[in-house]
């Protein structure tokens, strides 16, 4: 079986479906990428049992129909380090030789037939949103996710989608991030549908987003859920565990609103985490009339006080934050974004705004174990 490819085209499509490919796992053949050959388009497919993805390549050269397994990384390897703008490669029962110019590799592969799987997708009934629109909230949520929970729901990405809206959520139990965006249907579909997603897969289907204008087609039920991106297909199975009612957490009123604009106010936050450390991790944001005060201190590191002039006219607040929190939201925002800082008071939770769409709550630390 030989396939004649333009070497970018194949490079990116690897470095895409790699993104699912385990570096670690017991089954050593699903370290392999999948590729199948038939009517004259290629498929490339990896899994790691969980999620798997498939990205079609229409710009393939052959006369030839089959699968074979390609050694995921390494064939990266050579592909970025070839000079050619063609590559050729020539698939045997139990090699396959790679051509580019004047160089030539030699690999073994494993058997095809042992490789599981990647469900296409066939759905003629789905739910649809932009490609800008759900990049977006992506971004703005899965830094949110918890990495270390027992809780195994929260560290996955909570989604509800119906005709008309589609809402993404992540909490660790100490901040909240949840994203509102417009969505349609393709075929009769009038149900909402309540999931929530490995991380992982949502950060393979940002990824997979090929342009702001594209659509995005979203096919969940009752155990998996299959996105169609462009030339990419995405599976993943569903998290297990219930997601909170994270509606529950959300401050219906906040008292106290501070107007601030995302940059200065990150470079200031950023400022302010230099004189932290894991034992005083708890910087106090002092709000005055027209002002806002980060005040943080270390022993054996220092303290320091950095001031920014903000949109207030309210009572004094003064409140307790890990700074990292507040960063990581202020990082995926546009530096020119205005934000809404709603506070109650110094122990209850603030709720960051841009519009109605996007909310941030953060728990403030105790002062007394900050």
């Amino acid at each position: 079986m030989e396939l004649k490819f333009k070497r970018d085209v194949l490079l990116t499509a690897l470095q895409t479906v790699a993104g699912v490919v385990p570096s670690r796992t017991p089954k050593d053949i699903l370290k392999n990428t999948k590729l199948v050959i038939d009517a004259g388009a290629a498929t490339l497919m990896g899994t790691d049992a969980e999620i798997g993805m498939r990205y079609e390549i229409s710009e393939v050269e052959t006369g030839s129909t089959g699968e074979v397994l390609l050694p995921t990384q390494r064939l990266i390897a050579i592909l970025r380090e070839v000079t050619s703008d063609e590559v050729v490669l020539d698939a045997s029962e139990n090699m396959l030789e790679i051509s580019a110019g004047h160089s030539k590799f030699k690999l073994p592969v494993e058997d095809p037939r042992e490789f599981p799987d990647v469900n296409s997708f066939d759905a003629e009934q789905c739910y649809v949103v932009s490609g800008h629109s759900l990049r977006q909230a992506i971004k703005r949520v899965a830094f949110a996710a918890d990495d270390e929970s027992t809780r195994y729901a929260l560290g996955g990405i909570y989604m509800e989608i119906s005709p008309t809206q589609l809402i993404l959520a992540a909490t660790d139990s100490r901040r909240l991030a949840v994203m509102e965006v417009q969505a349609g249907v393709r075929g009769d579909v009038t149900e909402t549908v309540s999931v929530v997603l490995p991380r992982k897969a949502m950060t393979l289907i940002e990824r997979s987003i090929e342009g702001d204008e594209s659509e995005i087609l979203i096919a969940p039920s009752e155990n998996e859920v299959l996105v169609k991106s462009g030339s990419s297909t995405i599976f993943t199975r569903l998290v297990e565990g219930r997601f909170p009612n994270f509606r529950d957490v959300l401050p219906s009123e906040t008292p106290n609103k501070v107007e601030i604009i995302a940059g200065p106010f990150h470079n200031l936050v950023r400022q302010s985490q230099i004189v932290t450390s894991d034992e005083s991790r708890g910087v106090d944001f002092v709000f005055t009339k027209g002002l806002v005060t980060l005040i943080s201190q270390a022993a054996d590191i220092g303290n320091s006080k950095v001031e920014l002039p903000v949109g207030y006219e309210g009572e004094d607040v003064a409140i307790m934050f890990d700074p990292r929190f507040v960063a990581e939201f202020l990082r995926v925002l546009e530096a020119e974004t205005s934000v809404e800082l709603g506070l109650t008071g110094g122990e209850d939770p603030a709720v960051f705004r841009c519009g109605e769409e996007y909310k941030y709550v953060i728990m403030p630390l105790a002062r007394e174990t900050a």
